[in-house]
């Protein structure tokens, strides 16, 4: 009821044009650009993005960061999927996601990684699961490059089926999904796939 009262007194606009939308109108969806081709991070076997992280898909982002924007994750999720499917890589056991700190779990009061991931699994009929745990690692939101790399997460992982696919909502530097990988390979998986909804437009 709160969210049908919600969306009637503040209906969704587009991030990129204000026009009434959800999430996102048909000719800004048109600007939103592939990301660059780039290598995928050390210990992951194939990664890909539908989007690069500037303007309209920033914005998206963002929203379904930081205000759990209900109709953004499972637009993004959409596009995800056709970006795996594109690349052939949604023949997995199991979808994970790298969890965000528990500080800002507690403060959003829901990790959205986790969200973008169950939203990824259902549209490619495969279970998510929470295999990584967090055990150090500052949130990388806003830092430098270098201390992205030299300061990122730390994960465990509980459990690791063959084929795993990670889902996260941006990449800059690729030091998240390299340390979720790591985790995975150490507890046995064969190989580690990522999908993210964007990536910056040049790693740094």
């Amino acid at each position: 009821m709160l969210d049908v009262v919600a969306a009637a007194l503040f209906p969704l606009r587009c991030p990129g044009c204000g026009r009434p939308a959800e999430p996102v109108c048909a000719d800004c969806a048109q600007t939103m650009a592939r990301p660059a081709a780039a290598a995928p991070p050390r210990g992951v076997d194939a990664w890909c993005a539908p989007f690069s992280y500037e303007g309209v898909a920033r914005e998206l982002v963002a929203r379904v960061k930081y205000r759990h924007a209900r109709a953004a994750t499972p637009w993004l999720a959409a596009a995800m999927v056709t970006t795996l499917e594109e690349h052939g890589l949604g023949d997995v056991d199991v979808v994970t996601w790298p969890p965000t700190t528990p500080a800002r779990r507690r403060r959003r009061g829901f990790d959205h990684s986790e969200v973008l991931a169950g939203e990824v699994a259902r549209r490619i009929h495969r279970p998510a699961a929470a295999v990584l745990v967090r055990r150090g690692g500052d949130a990388q939101t806003g830092r430098p490059a270098a201390l992205r790399r030299r300061g990122g997460p730390q994960f465990v992982a509980t459990a690791s089926p063959a084929r795993v696919l990670l889902v996260d909502d941006v990449t800059t530097t690729g030091a998240t999904l390299s340390a979720a990988a790591v985790a995975l390979r150490l507890r046995g998986a064969r190989w580690v796939g990522a999908v993210t909804a964007a990536r910056t437009p040049s790693l740094r």
